[in-house]
């Protein structure tokens, strides 16, 4: 069974019967004075797969790592492309100017930001466990690096959420402007239908008995008695949409209304 922990590394056997096949999650690992941390390098969004660096100190204080670099320059270059990749998001950030590209930066930033906060957790473990300076330093990097991401990712979501709000206020105003002229075409089709449904029954060419009255008088007769129909369903019609609701109307559940402070 491979194990992911260096031949050529002389650390405690109780580190190496604590590994698997894979290095398994960040976590910082001490025994005899010895510190193992298992950290992964900083992700990339849709590759689901982590990538561990080891870092052993031994009880002497001296540092080694696996992969590229040496010793505690390696660590430190570590915490270095967390830092790259947290401004490379901020960049990102402060160029977005539309909801797909905020939607990318939070599907960057989301690996990111649980790494960076297991990351942080296993610097704090291995500062408790060993005194070392220098351990204080890159755990309040790590901080840094946590709370920059989360920064990034709660604005990304902030500009999201205001450009969903902004888009539903928009479509509201844009259904109340529609609402009103139908409003609009409403009364004007009920103060002319009365004056419509006149003219076309006394246009017919059909004998009524009132060709023989026919005169000015009739004429202005029939006018003004459409518009006195149009008028009160004119009326009529926006008293019924500024009436109050009936007692009977259907109330909403006491559990949707808001308490009212005295």
């Amino acid at each position: 069974m491979r194990n992911p922990i260096p031949n050529q590394w002389n650390v405690p056997a109780r580190f190496r019967a604590r590994m698997g096949d894979a290095a398994g999650r960040q976590r910082a690992m001490v025994h005899e004075g010895h510190l193992l941390l298992v950290l992964h390098e900083v992700p990339q969004a849709g590759r689901p797969e982590r990538v561990a660096r080891l870092f052993w100190r031994d009880a002497a204080g001296q540092w080694k790592a696996s992969g590229q670099g040496a010793g505690l320059a390696a660590l430190r270059e570590h915490l270095t492309d967390f830092e790259r990749a947290v401004d490379e998001l901020e960049e990102h950030l402060r160029l977005a100017t539309r909801a797909r590209d905020w939607f990318d930066v939070l599907r960057e930033a989301t690996p990111l930001q649980r790494t960076a906060h297991h990351l942080a957790q296993t610097l704090q473990a291995a500062r408790d466990a060993v005194e070392d300076r220098e351990l204080i330093t890159l755990r309040d990097r790590a901080n840094d690096v946590e709370r920059a991401i989360d920064l990034v990712t709660a604005e990304a979501r902030d500009a999201i959420d205001f450009v969903t709000a902004q888009k539903a206020e928009a479509q509201a105003a844009v259904s109340l402007e529609l609402a009103r002229a139908s409003h609009s075409l409403n009364v004007v089709a009920a103060v002319f239908l009365p004056m419509t449904a006149l003219a076309s029954i006394f246009g017919m060419e059909l004998r009524s008995g009132l060709e023989a009255l026919a005169g000015p008088w009739l004429f202005w007769g029939v006018v003004m008695a459409g518009v006195a129909l149009g008028l009160v369903m004119h009326r009529r019609l926006t008293r019924a949409e500024g009436a109050p609701p009936r007692a009977d109307a259907p109330r909403p559940p006491d559990s949707a209304r808001v308490p009212v402070r005295a």
